[in-house]
């Protein structure tokens, strides 16, 4: 994946994507499936511009050559690896990837499919649609073969004529494969505790760090930590909540609130110097956010605190 550029492609329509790859047009105007082992045959665009899709994929590949990253680390795997993309972002082809051997499958739908179901919107809620690459679910034997039976099912629905009733039947299968997709993001979290655990220690090592500096600077972000980090925003806050029970924010805001409480207690510095201090460009919003962590205000703290 790499960083977005001002001359891309747009993919708006899933015929613009299978245009794109060299393939048959899709039997179904917003959904289609592809079999990798045999998408790997078509020839390539060229030149190959990066490009921005408006449309969300799921990818299935196996049969890498080499080995992919995660996190700081890199991991040999010979299971499948799954994968996701949401609209509006940004990837190029790389051309020095040798593919000769990749198999698995690709769905490929266009938000229109969604839009009239309760998955439209709870689609936003899944956190691995924003990953980055490197951040791809691996998946054990016995997973793939479940989703490969759920695609199954899938393709048997996409290849029949489309009726009153094949886009119901075409969601609900897509709702089914991102509730086991989650499932398995979550337990690789858990499999994958010490690299976790690392990352972890990482970043309340930089939270600390921060708040730590003299001088004035800016409220930390989460995507500062995760540029930090190199890892995306969303993966590092499900990471985060898999080990302690909270996310990016509330980890930030939990040290932001205990740095206050030390300045009101042991300084001479108004309540306005303290939030101008901490990075608040607005007091008065350092004083909403303090009492709702502490049910104080600032200076109702500071008069306890003697």
């Amino acid at each position: 994946m790499q960083q977005p550029t001002k001359a891309f492609q747009v993919l708006a329509t899933v015929t613009d994507y299978t245009r794109f790859c060299g393939l048959p047009a899709p039997a179904h105007p917003l959904l289609t499936l592809i079999d990798l082992a045999g998408a790997r045959h078509a020839p390539p665009p060229a030149p190959l511009p990066p490009v921005m899709q408006q449309l969300y994929t799921v990818w299935l590949k196996r049969d890498f050559k080499g080995r992919l990253h995660y996190g700081h680390q890199a991991y040999d795997f010979s299971e499948g690896v799954l994968g996701f993309v949401a609209p509006g972002q940004v990837f190029s082809v790389d051309e020095t990837l040798d593919i000769s051997e990749l198999s698995g499958w690709m769905l490929v739908f266009h938000p229109d499919l969604l839009r009239k179901y309760p998955l439209g919107q709870k689609i936003t809620s899944y956190g691995f649609f924003s990953y980055q690459v490197h951040e791809a679910l691996h998946i054990s034997a016995q997973e793939e073969a479940l989703l490969d039976g759920l695609l199954a099912t899938l393709r048997g629905e996409y290849e029949r004529p489309i009726d009153a009733f094949s886009q119901d039947v075409l969601v609900s299968q897509i709702e089914l494969l991102l509730s086991y997709a989650n499932r398995f993001y979550h337990r690789q979290f858990l499999t994958r505790r010490a690299p976790a655990h690392d990352l972890l220690s990482r970043f309340e090592a930089l939270l600390a760090a921060y708040f730590a500096t003299e001088g004035p600077r800016p409220l930390p972000t989460v995507q500062h930590f995760a540029d930090a980090l190199h890892v995306s925003p969303a993966y590092l806050s499900d990471l985060l909540r898999s080990l302690t029970g909270q996310n990016t924010q509330q980890h930030i805001h939990h040290v932001l609130i205990e740095r206050a409480k030390l300045l009101l207690r042991s300084t001479s510095l108004t309540v306005n110097e303290t939030a101008f201090r901490l990075g608040f460009e607005y007091p008065q919003y350092f004083s909403r956010l303090f009492k709702s962590k502490t049910g104080l205000t600032p200076a109702a703290y500071r008069f306890s605190a003697h």
